[in-house]
């Protein structure tokens, strides 16, 4: 990899990301300005208009995918540049439902790409730490809504300025980022090095362990992100300010992936998949039951879960599942926003007719399911691996 500075490449990949993860606290934020109270839409159209980050950003993981290894990880870097750029100023001018659904959509589009083109570009600047690395990049996921979070609450809660002023916030990253991308040398994926053709990559993604991933990964991210993106709505009834404990959550989220090399030294990547699942169940069940100050609490436990999900997933299959390439990881990236933007209005649905405990009870579902799906995992990994020594 002559002439590519990896040290540079990977801050600007991290600074696209904290753009992704400044959108979703922010959007949370936004939840309130446009919710009954604000401009005057129900929770659950709130729930559809807010769909376009998740469903957009599958879309752009999807085609974004199999462009990266046929046009270049440089071009889709700039793709999503460009359509974040576009999404913060409909963003803006947005009044209406239709209007804030289509300037989600663009921001969707935008983080699709960050993630279609980065998350490869980590793995092939690394091969040798490819969860450590990954883990480390996704540190600015959580990094970034605490970003988001603590900028909305000084921005409208402390400073009493305009909800546009927040939003604007997101053209300093965004500039930043451009900037340090701009003439950069930036290498191939690594199916390209290893010289994987195309037919092999798409037979890969076919395989039962895949697709058993894939399933998994529609649970895990619908179980962090669906919470965390309505939890100004989950939790207002049990804590006086909600946004601060999606600070409070993110902010143990990004120290964990921050020493995750630690962790997979000491767990496999099944393991570390199978405890998140019984902390992230534990933790939503404890936030049916708690308010005040013990919110935190339960916050802390369904944040010590989450924590490892998303990148540990994109781990797994880097790790393990190679041959899958770029396409690999953006179904992957691509099946778990996707499950957000099928949760988000029905969790509306049941906060309007229901409550936000019944909500929470209901997600804590999901995960549930993962500890079986998980604890098979684990006994199928660890009987492959003695099969290897062997």
């Amino acid at each position: 990899m002559k002439n590519i500075n990896k040290n540079r490449l990977f801050i600007a990949s991290c600074l696209a990301l904290i753009t992704t993860a400044m959108t979703f606290a922010i959007r949370a934020r936004l939840e309130t300005v446009f919710g009954p109270e604000g401009i005057g839409l129900t929770l659950e159209q709130i729930g559809y208009a807010f769909a376009p980050a998740f469903f957009g950003f599958t879309i752009a993981m999807i085609i974004g995918g199999p462009l990266v290894d046929l046009l270049g990880i440089k071009k889709i870097t700039w793709m999503a540049f460009l359509t974040h750029a576009v999404g913060i100023v409909l963003t803006l001018l947005a009044d209406s439902m239709t209007s804030l659904f289509i300037a989600t959509l663009f921001i969707g589009i935008g983080n699709g790409f960050v993630e279609a083109a980065l998350n490869p570009m980590v793995a092939s600047m690394y091969p040798e730490q490819k969860t450590k690395m990954l883990n480390r990049f996704h540190v600015w996921f959580p990094g970034g809504i605490v970003i988001g979070a603590i900028l909305g609450w000084l921005i409208m809660d402390v400073l009493g300025l305009s909800w546009q002023v927040m939003v604007g916030a997101l053209f300093i990253p965004l500039v930043i980022y451009g900037v340090l991308f701009f003439g950069q040398k930036i290498p191939v994926t690594e199916r390209v090095q290893l010289g994987i053709s195309n037919q092999k990559m798409f037979s890969s993604v076919l395989k039962p362990l895949f697709l058993f991933m894939v399933a998994c990964m529609f649970l895990t991210a619908a179980s962090e992100l669906g919470t965390t993106q309505r939890i100004e709505s989950l939790l207002k009834e049990s804590v006086a300010k909600p946004l601060l404990v999606l600070a409070f959550i993110n902010g143990i989220m990004a120290l964990g992936r921050l020493f995750a090399g630690q962790v997979v030294h000491k767990l496999s990547p099944s393991g570390m998949l199978l405890y998140s699942a019984i902390f992230t169940f534990i933790g939503l069940w404890l936030l049916t039951v708690t308010s005040g100050g013990m919110t935190f609490v339960a916050a802390a436990v369904f944040a010590v879960g989450v924590t490892f999900f998303w990148p540990t997933m994109l781990g797994f299959v880097a790790e393990y599942l190679p041959e899958t390439g770029a396409l690999g990881l953006s179904i992957m990236g691509g099946a778990g926003m996707f499950s957000v933007s099928i949760v988000l209005p029905v969790m509306g649905n049941l906060m309007d007719n229901a409550s936000a405990a019944e909500a929470l009870r209901t997600m804590s579902i999901l995960p549930a399911i993962l500890i079986v799906a998980f604890f098979g995992l684990h006994m199928y990994m660890k009987k492959r691996q003695k099969t290897f020594e062997v």
